[in-house]
């Protein structure tokens, strides 16, 4: 419905919805500068959504709908790690997952020809991959800094998509929109650590 640059935009939003959720179900990391931080990178989120007129498109709200689940996945995550190890997460997150997907999109599963078994089953080792290693990394920081490492792909979506996608480009709003909330996922970062 959007671009992928937007759509990774849009999902990157989650550090400040683990900020927000965090204020509410996890005491121990309440922190009112952070909620101030969050509601100026609200005006980014609100520049990427609609940066051409005042009202955003619904389809653009998929994305930052996705920011909000892995807001809260993340949360879990952050809170499993502290009683199971990685094997125990990831079997039941990828279980989990399995099980829904196939509740909910029997319908469009089909079974792929070669070309696309190639690049499906290279994909899914690469997830694998990254989510072992990011649920691994959860052992070592809190909820906020861990979604923080990977915001730099706010800005590496907004460059390449455009290159390795063929989607427009953001436009000068988009960008400024991307940079706030780069720089407001930095700024939690940075201020969780210092905590």
């Amino acid at each position: 419905m959007g671009s992928v640059a937007e759509a990774n935009i849009l999902n990157m939003t989650y550090p400040l919805f683990v900020t927000v959720f965090s204020w509410f179900f996890l005491r121990g990391q309440r922190d009112l500068l952070s909620l101030i931080i969050v509601a100026v990178a609200f005006v980014g989120v609100w520049m990427v959504l609609a940066p051409g007129d005042l009202k955003p498109g619904l389809e653009s709200l998929w994305g930052l709908s996705s920011g909000i689940a892995a807001a809260v996945a993340i949360i879990y995550l952050n809170v499993s790690r502290r009683y199971h190890d990685s094997q125990t997460i990831l079997f039941f997150m990828f279980g989990l997952g399995s099980v829904l997907v196939g509740a909910c999109f029997s319908d469009a599963i089909f079974m792929p020809n070669s070309e696309e078994l190639f690049f499906l089953l290279s994909c899914s080792v690469a997830g694998v991959l990254g989510q072992y290693l990011i649920t691994y990394g959860f052992l070592y920081v809190t909820a906020v800094e861990g979604s923080i490492i990977s915001s730099g792909r706010i800005l590496l979506a907004a460059l390449l998509g455009p290159i390795l996608a063929a989607d427009p480009a953001l436009t000068l709003t988009g960008w400024c929109g991307a940079v706030l909330i780069f720089a407001a996922n930095v700024a939690l970062a940075l201020r969780r650590a210092r905590a």
